[in-house]
């Protein structure tokens, strides 16, 4: 049962949530943002670290003398998008800049979260409140890394959410295993013989064999990848130096790959360099192949989503928990801290249909749910009770 305190500490959350809304950062470029978080997080009477990995911000709370230590991590960048909401009173104050994913909210969950485990000290151990910039980029969680996080902030675990749109405000959904895909992006770059459009014989024209080059991509997923895996193979981008009258000498085709586990990766990168050198060769054209592995995929270890699940029923009841959601294909650059602690990723519905919260993640019209930053701080205060239990009273 939430206090009247909580109550009123859930309107100040909210405030701090609208206040980045307004003021959004993209990746690495989160300083005000870094500011605010750690402003607050060291009213709170917290042992703050900032510059960790570029602009993240790390804080610890202790209490008693328990030696477990549990992260909790909140992302803190925005989008380069801009915001399409008239009369909303938070908007964002950036052009080409907004909060279309919810980190906002994120944050000030976690905020919340630190808020009621400083005030209860109901746990014994302590805490990790990581918060990590360039989420959306997947270089964020691999800075923090490469700037010693966990040997500076030794954790033995580390849970992380996501809002989720499309599922109910405030149910809980997550599974074992792989919860999120991979993301490698790729840019293949042709180059044939250009010439005049009437004089098609006298050139090796890269625009039709790149247009080759996107269907034979669609059979790597098809015809090579076990059809009991998950993996997608996306060409978003089609360039060209040619003009209407002018086959071009050059085509570039970009996108990117998603899937569920390392060997899958590994096999769409050859596949994909094979088709293409092998096409490329069969018209007399030249070509090279940039892979990169962008995030990890976000898989679950079993123990702490047990963890996680017994936390989420306690706080808003078993039938709004799902503990085998199906995975999705998009990523999330929490995976990458699971390679190196054990750990566990849940989502929270942010609502769905008309209701709050219901319009998708990367829309310019999105707006996170203040209804279920309760739930979010109450979920990730209780992970910690659970995990890290205090000693009877004498």
């Amino acid at each position: 049962m939430i206090t009247t305190d909580e109550h009123a500490l859930e309107a100040g959350w909210v405030r701090w949530r609208h206040d980045f809304h307004r003021f959004p950062e993209t990746g690495f470029e989160e300083r005000h943002t870094a500011d605010r978080v750690a402003g607050l997080l060291q009213m709170l009477g917290l042992a703050v670290h900032r510059g960790i990995g570029g602009t993240g911000v790390v804080a610890s709370l202790t209490v008693g003398s328990g030696t477990g230590v549990i992260g909790l991590r909140a992302d803190m960048d925005a989008l380069a998008i801009t915001e399409t909401a008239p009369g909303r009173s938070h908007a964002s104050t950036r052009p080409g800049c907004m909060h279309a994913c919810g980190h906002d909210g994120h944050m000030a969950m976690l905020l919340g979260a630190a808020q009621l485990l400083a005030a209860r000290r109901d746990f014994d151990g302590t805490v990790r409140f990581v918060f990590q910039p360039a989420e959306e980029h997947g270089r964020g969680a691999a800075a923090m890394l490469a700037d010693g996080l966990l040997a500076r902030f030794p954790m033995d675990e580390i849970y992380g959410v996501h809002n989720m749109p499309g599922r109910p405000a405030g149910h809980f959904g997550t599974r074992v295993g792989a919860l999120m895909a991979s993301e490698d992006n790729f840019v293949i770059r042709i180059s044939g013989r250009g010439g005049h459009a009437a004089m098609p014989h006298r050139v090796v024209d890269p625009l039709v064999i790149g247009a080759e080059i996107v269907l034979a991509l669609q059979t790597i997923v098809a015809r090579s990848v076990d059809p009991r895996h998950a993996a997608v193979v996306s060409c978003t981008e089609f360039n060209t130096d040619g003009i209407r009258n002018a086959i071009p000498g050059e085509v570039v085709i970009k996108g990117d790959t998603r899937s569920d586990r390392p060997e899958v990766q590994a096999l769409l990168q050859a596949r994909m360099r094979t088709l293409c050198e092998g096409i490329c060769q069969a018209h007399g054209a030249r070509c090279t192949v940039e892979y990169t592995h962008e995030f990890a995929p976000t898989v679950n270890w079993a123990s702490c989503v047990a963890v996680a699940v017994r936390a989420a029923q306690a706080v808003v009841g078993a039938e709004r928990v799902d503990a085998d959601t199906p995975p999705i294909m998009a990523s999330e650059d929490f995976g990458r801290f699971l390679q190196h602690i054990p750990g566990a990723f849940v989502f929270i519905g942010n609502g769905s249909g008309d209701d709050p919260g219901g319009v998708p993640l990367h829309n310019p019209g999105y707006d996170f749910n203040d209804g279920i930053l309760g739930v979010g701080a109450r979920w990730f205060a209780e992970l910690v009770r659970q995990r890290l239990p205090a000693p009877p009273a004498a």
